[in-house]
């Protein structure tokens, strides 16, 4: 049996900005209201409810990580599930999977979902700041739990924005209209361990800054990215090289599976 191991909390500052796991009730309670607004009323992949938000039963065992301004508003939000809890991915997203597709669950693996900027920004300047903040949330709060692959189902041109950045994903369905909006969806793998070797060569000052946070004492507790994060990563690729006897990815596009 699958042991659930306690998940490590991030909290950092990016300027202004604040990004951080979500604990209290009020914040949770702002991140549900802020799906609500997303997934709802705008994009209206899931039903209205008349409270305004948007809660389901993955919401138990999640993590949510939120980002706020100098304000202290919310203005986005991702949630984060890892093994042995279910993924989306194996029951609402299965029709993006081929049939013979065997998703990952390992303790390096988490699935991600309910990624939101707030919709009212008007700034398309802004939102791409945000979206890059919150994407540095992704990546330190993988890098705090030790995670390597991301699962995530995603628009299209969502993955075109993400490989954009400089993020390693990689498809491995074909685009499927999700009901009930008819979303152009596509499942992809985010591979971190393919993130350190190439973003340093093709990206290196989006690399670095990638890796610089602010000293909360979450990150120096765990000591994760006290050294250099290159050399960091490789160390945990191979203590989980040792652990789990080499995992690799094979029929690209097709099957993750742990070798």
């Amino acid at each position: 049996m699958q042991i659930v191991e306690e998940i490590r909390p991030v909290e950092f500052r990016e300027d202004r900005l604040l990004v951080k796991t979500l604990s209290d009730d009020h914040d949770l309670r702002a991140s549900y209201h802020l799906r609500h607004q997303v997934f709802a009323d705008r994009l209206q992949w899931v039903a209205k409810s008349d409270d305004k938000l948007e809660v389901d039963s993955y919401d138990a065992f999640a993590t949510s990580v939120g980002l706020f301004d100098e304000e202290q508003s919310l203005r986005g939000v991702f949630r984060m599930v890892s093994p042995p809890y279910p993924f989306m991915i194996e029951s609402e997203f299965k029709p993006c999977l081929l049939p013979d597709y065997e998703i990952r669950k390992e303790r390096d693996t988490v699935e991600i979902t309910r990624l939101a900027l707030d919709p009212t920004l008007t700034d398309k300047g802004l939102s791409i700041r945000l979206m890059q903040v919150l994407f540095k949330g992704v990546y330190q709060w993988s890098m705090q739990n030790e995670v390597r692959y991301l699962y995530m189902v995603v628009e299209k041109r969502f993955l075109r924005v993400l490989r954009g950045m400089g993020f390693s994903c990689e498809a491995i369905s074909p685009a499927v209209s999700l009901p009930p909006a008819g979303t152009l969806s596509i499942a992809a793998v985010l591979d971190w361990k393919n993130f350190h070797e190439t973003c340093p060569q093709k990206q290196p000052s989006f690399f670095q800054w990638m890796n610089a946070v602010d000293g909360f004492s979450s990150f120096e507790k765990s000591g994760f990215l006290a050294r250099d994060p290159r050399e960091q990563f490789a160390e945990l690729a191979l203590a989980q090289t040792r652990r789990q006897d080499q995992q690799s990815l094979v029929e690209r596009g097709r099957r993750l599976v742990a070798a």
